[in-house]
């Protein structure tokens, strides 16, 4: 996780976020509905907490920037993912437990999820140029798992949060066959 820039960041999420939605825009629904042996939840169950996740996010994001906007903290162009970096390795292999509000209900459709990843997305462009503007470091909000995280770590964590779920749907389509 080596960015230089916020447009970084960025393209790399789109392009994430891109495949995740070709990949699930593409299955079957018989594979969307299977529970494999091992697994917690459906293909559509994790879709649907995919976008959860990301819309709140983009929020958090909305957030902090909004008090940096309030603080007059001009971003200098600096990327720190020092908090991020320190509290995400090894955690790309682990079992994380949900917390309770992006818990998947299984009330969405694979196309209702990817409607509401989509929306994220537009949301997430909406506020880029305040990431380019302010200070997106100072700022912190409480990640359950990796502690306090400014604006610039919760935009990495998204699209990194998207690739660990592509890569746990992927694993889940080799059981299903």
């Amino acid at each position: 996780m080596q960015y230089q820039s916020v447009s970084e960041i960025y393209d790399a999420n789109d392009n994430i976020r891109g495949k995740l939605s070709e990949l699930l825009a593409s299955l079957s629904d018989h594979q969307t509905s299977a529970l494999p042996e091992g697994e917690k939840w459906t293909i559509a169950k994790i879709a649907e907490h995919v976008a959860l996740v990301s819309g709140g996010i983009q929020r958090i994001c909305a957030n902090l920037l909004s008090k940096a906007e309030a603080a007059g903290s001009v971003s200098d162009g600096t990327i720190d993912l020092s908090t991020l970096t320190s509290g995400y390795s090894g955690a790309a292999e682990l079992k994380l437990e949900a917390p309770e509000m992006v818990q998947p209900t299984g009330g969405r459709s694979i196309a209702e999820s990817l409607k509401a990843l989509d929306n994220a997305g537009t949301a997430f462009d909406q506020i880029k140029p305040s990431f380019e503007k302010y200070d997106g470091n100072p700022h912190k909000f409480p990640h359950p798992y990796f502690g306090d995280l400014s604006a610039l770590e919760w935009l990495v964590l998204s699209g990194g949060h998207e690739a660990r779920h592509m890569r746990q749907i992927l694993k889940m389509l080799e059981k299903i066959g």
